[in-house]
């Protein structure tokens, strides 16, 4: 029972569980019902008609994929069952998707369990040249792909281009680093031994990922996982599924053999209960939140799998007196509002000393006044729609506390007057550290503004939770940089800077934001068995 339940979590959607369908208000169900029940009814809004469009051209490019990918076949549900996958902008359907579960996910374990056999023991120059070849596939289809993550996920048509070289950067890097996997020789005790390390793959790869970056949380994980000879059993956000499958399309044109990548979506308390259950699968990877990060530990605890878990943030961005201003500023920027402020490296609390507070206060709610909000397909668009009704519920319960605690709205507040899930960006100040806003992930499009007095004030504050992923700091001074990056309890800072992630860094957090690391040379290990050999009797004739 435990295993189901952490499971329909996890494999929801990582961060938010409800299907948008189940939480859209009385008149946006009418709508949609209205507009399925009459593909001959004009399409009165700009947003849907530009969504239409983009789909279409999607489907007949090949794109555009509804079915599982189990040993290198499309498959549908074995019973048939489809979920529906909608646009957030507009809450209009996109695609019907197949509702798999536990028959059609231990079929993608066998088929990835067969296919490692063979792909294990290819050569890190062969790997290497299929995920290259993949690569150039994802960049080739550039367009297309950051139409489909704008389409099912809702961020900037800008942002989610940025996502694709972002993630395929990570197959890119894997095919390079595929061929940099080395063993070592130890010197040993005694003269008729020789002693060498071997790294070999670890096997079968449950990843489950989230819908805030479709794309790139995906290649991520399976990148370096196919570079160590690994095969995978991927599980996309039933939110966002339609850019992993197009990815998946894109690796069996590049030649990737089939079962080594699987794709499987749907029922997540049987896909997770599969997953976890199975001997075969030897590890899983997870992008999420903290919470169902520790209940896949436990359900991986019967197999004793390997686990990698990038986890919840709470992350702070420290503003000293002596930074530049405007760094600040645009830095913040940067840190909050991407993706509009779904990701979990998000600046969640922003703690600006009292020097500089009132200068930044208003200079932020200046840069975020210009912010435009709208349709990702529109241009000069800079925040889209959040996900789904859940995150605005969120959002709205964590303002509504804070501000009747004392914090002030001087920005925003509210939901837009476009209707939907979109959520006014917004800044509040005179915020601390009682409030609920500042001890729980916001992941929305909302700024809360701390003050401090000291350095220690600062280092303290910012500690002071159970979260360690991303933090950032601003100052101009070098030696402080180096104090505070150092006393700070994250895996990723970033000083003067906010946006610090590439696939050529490792990313991970401290304390309750996770285990291991994903990208660069240190994120190809957590793919990898360690194998010590002991040859003997090595003198003799």
């Amino acid at each position: 029972m435990a295993a189901r339940n952490l499971c329909c979590m996890a494999l929801r959607s990582s961060k938010l569980l409800s299907r948008p369908s189940h939480l859209l208000s009385v008149q946006m169900r009418m709508q949609m019902q209205m507009q399925m029940l009459s593909s001959s009814l004009p399409l009165t809004r700009k947003m849907s008609m530009d969504a239409q469009s983009v789909a279409s051209k999607l489907n007949s490019s090949g794109l555009l994929r509804t079915q599982g990918l189990i040993g290198g076949k499309w498959s549908d549900a074995y019973d048939g069952k489809t979920i529906k996958v909608y646009n957030p902008a507009t809450g209009e359907s996109i695609a019907d998707v197949a509702c798999m579960g536990g028959r059609e996910t231990n079929d993608a374990i066998s088929a990835a369990y067969t296919a490692y056999r063979s792909w294990s023991k290819t050569t890190a120059a062969e790997r290497s040249k299929f995920l290259r070849k993949w690569y150039d596939l994802l960049m080739a289809h550039k367009e297309e792909l950051a139409q489909l993550i704008t389409l099912e996920q809702g961020k900037t048509l800008k942002e989610s281009i940025g996502e694709i070289n972002y993630g395929a950067g990570f197959i890119e890097f894997s095919a390079e680093e595929a061929k940099r996997v080395y063993g070592d020789i130890i010197p040993a005790p005694l003269s008729d031994r020789r002693l060498f390390v071997l790294k070999q793959p670890v096997g079968v790869v449950g990843a489950i990922t989230p819908w805030n970056f479709p794309l790139a949380m995906i290649t991520r994980k399976v990148g370096p996982a196919l570079a160590c000879g690994c095969t995978v059993v991927i599980k996309p956000s039933e939110l966002t599924p339609l850019t992993a499958l197009a990815a998946a399309e894109l690796s069996i044109q590049a030649g990737i053999p089939a079962g080594v990548v699987n794709v499987v979506m749907g029922n997540a308390p049987e896909i997770g209960d599969s997953l976890l259950a199975s001997p075969q699968v030897r590890k899983i990877t997870f992008t999420g939140s903290t919470a169902v990060g520790k209940k896949l530990m436990a359900g991986s605890a019967e197999t004793v799998k390997k686990v990698s878990l990038e986890l919840g943030g709470n992350a702070p961005c420290i503003v000293f007196d002596d930074a530049d201003l405007d760094v600040a500023v645009k830095g913040t920027l940067a840190a909050k509002f991407r993706n509009s402020g779904q990701t979990c490296v998000c600046a969640n609390r922003i703690i600006v000393q009292d020097g500089i507070y009132e200068k930044f206060a208003n200079a932020l709610r200046d840069a975020v006044l210009n912010m435009k909000v709208g349709d990702g397909f529109s241009e000069d668009v800079a925040q889209g729609p959040l996900i789904n009704e859940a995150a605005v519920q969120k959002v709205e319960s964590l303002i509504h506390d804070a501000t009747s605690k004392g914090a002030k709205i001087i920005l925003g507040g509210k939901r837009h007057s476009l209707g939907f899930t979109f959520y006014e960006p917004t800044v509040i100040s005179d915020v601390n550290i009682d409030m609920r806003i500042s001890r729980e992930e916001v992941f929305g499009p909302v700024a809360p503004l701390l003050r401090f007095k000291t350095e220690e004030d600062a280092i303290r504050i910012a500690n002071d939770t159970n979260a360690g992923l991303g933090s950032y700091v601003f100052t101009n001074s070098i030696q402080r940089s180096w104090r505070v990056a150092e006393a700070l309890e994250y895996g990723l800072v970033g000083v003067n800077e906010g946006v610090i992630s590439t696939e050529v860094a490792p990313f991970g957090g401290f304390k309750q934001s996770g285990l291991g690391r994903e990208g660069s040379k240190y994120g190809m290990d957590e793919y990898l068995e360690i194998k010590y050999v002991c040859m003997g009797n090595m003198n003799k004739e």
